[in-house]
């Protein structure tokens, strides 16, 4: 009798930011997030020396969970779902822990996109959305797998989830997507005449 299994799996892990008991304001989060974009001097000449869409606070605020009370209520949220996704990843972390090493503000206006890429140095990333109005971009992740298929056929338009090339997730205002940091990932470009506002980080084994 023939049998078929699936032998390795990609995670991706979803839940609302404030599933873990945290009791963060969505649009107090929104406003501050805006207020840094604004105030934020030197990432606004980062993004515009480096052709970056709208606004990120990568390269300019490392710190944001110390210089803001929301962030550190942020920060610790993450933290549990972190751990609930460590778990689920049966991870064996030994005598260390993964630990929040970067976390920053993404805002992307109509027409912007963010291209493909993976997050290294690295073990978990993700994205909190703060603001993803209609029709904005969803997150389009790839299959590992895609470098070592040159001479495979594309896949049907209608196969299983699993099985998919790429898969696109629609994320709602709140919740917290995360993914193992080698998954490539992009956001296509934002068709919404409205900023999708997002907080983006990364945890290392440490």
């Amino acid at each position: 009798m023939s049998q078929i299994d699936s032998l390795f799996v990609t995670r991706l892990y979803r839940a609302n930011l404030n599933e873990v008991g945290s009791k963060i304001s969505g649009s107090e989060l929104e406003n501050t997030c805006l207020s840094i974009a604004e105030d934020d001097e030197a990432g606004q000449l980062w993004c515009e020396e480096n052709d970056f869409p709208g606004y990120t606070s990568y390269a300019s605020l490392d710190d944001l969970e110390w210089r803001f009370p929301i962030f550190q209520d942020v920060a610790a949220a993450l933290d549990k779902h972190v751990m609930a996704f460590a778990e689920d990843l049966q991870f064996d972390l030994d005598d260390k822990e993964l630990k929040l090493d970067s976390l920053w503000i993404n805002i992307l206006p109509t027409g912007g996109i963010h291209t493909s890429h993976i997050h290294p140095h690295s073990v978990i990333s993700g994205t909190t959305y703060v603001s993803r109005p209609k029709d904005a971009s969803a997150i389009k992740f790839e299959d590992p797998r895609s470098q070592m298929m040159m001479a495979a056929p594309t896949r049907k338009t209608d196969a299983r989830k699993e099985m998919q090339s790429f898969i696109y997730v629609e994320p709602e205002v709140g919740d917290v997507l995360l993914w193992e940091s080698w998954l490539r990932h992009e956001v296509p470009m934002n068709m919404s005449d409205e900023e999708r506002i997002s907080v983006s980080f990364n945890y290392a084994w440490a």
